[in-house]
């Protein structure tokens, strides 16, 4: 039986197209209207880019407090790169701004400098079509406007990077999978092995695949996932408090006997022991 005001915590497979925020806001829209329901928190552990697909973990009432926790997990990725070109956003939000020579390219190349360049602790500028925090601000709302950002690089770790296909020397592409920590950004990451390959890179197509042990095959769709809530059993508001209340009690019960208990043994240690004859 579902209690969302407890708090539930759903495994999603972001669709293309989505921002994170409109599958927080369908899963929060259907869940009032099945509770009859105000207000009740929902949240996500981990920001997916509108054109990214994958892993998505939505939590709900008291498991939000979980966000935190869930955010810090290993991430896990397989991106699709194309040499030779760069965009503003390092993916296909924007379009093409620059054009570089790609020929000079090969496999052993790209392996060679993904192994030596890209594992371990790495420095890594965001970019600036992110929610990174200027003035309070996000810095996409001012690349969006022409803006200049200037974001400070962040110390990331890369703790594998592997080359799954690569295109050439027939086409400048290739495909990899990226296990990195919380905050790296893929999009970013295009952009610097595009330039340390002498060329240019871009994003083409993302797909997150695991944050800890949560695998993109643990995830249902957005429609999926709306279809269960329509269905599902589910706890009350009014029973979810009067649980809440049980086990608010319970737990000060349990910590009045711990403290009489400590009680009794402060008392039994002050007492005075016979002497043995």
């Amino acid at each position: 039986m579902f209690n969302p005001i407890e708090g539930e915590i759903f495994y999603i497979d972001k669709p293309l197209k989505w921002t994170s925020f409109e599958v927080v806001k369908k899963v929060r829209a259907r869940l009032r209207k099945r509770l009859d329901v105000k207000n009740l928190r929902v949240g996500h552990a981990g920001t997916l880019d509108p054109l990214a697909t994958g892993v998505l973990i939505v939590c709900t009432g008291r498991a939000t407090k979980r966000i935190e926790e869930l955010q810090a997990g290993v991430k896990e990725y397989v991106a699709h790169l194309r040499l030779g070109e760069t965009t503003p956003s390092f993916d296909l939000e924007t379009q093409v701004d620059a054009t570089y020579p790609w020929q000079h390219i090969t496999r052993e190349l790209v392996e060679k400098t993904l192994q030596e360049q890209f594992t371990g602790t790495i420095e890594q500028v965001p970019p600036a079509f992110s929610a990174c925090k200027i003035d309070g601000k996000p810095a996409y709302k001012l690349a969006r406007k022409g803006k200049e950002v200037e974001i400070r690089a962040k110390t990331l770790v890369i703790d594998e990077i592997e080359l799954l296909e690569c295109g050439f020397p027939q086409e400048p592409t290739m495909i990899i999978r990226v296990v990195c920590s919380k905050g790296t950004y893929i999009r970013a990451l295009a952009r610097d092995i595009g330039m340390a390959l002498g060329s240019g890179a871009h994003l083409t197509a993302l797909r997150r695949t695991r944050v800890g042990d949560i695998t993109v095959d643990a995830c249902e769709s957005v429609e999926h996932l709306i279809a269960r809530l329509e269905t599902e059993d589910m706890v009350s508001p009014d029973r979810a408090e009067q649980d809440r209340l049980e086990q608010e009690r319970e737990k000060n019960r349990a910590m009045a006997r711990q403290r009489k208990a400590e009680q009794q043994l402060r008392h039994e240690m002050r007492k005075p022991r016979q002497s043995q004859i």
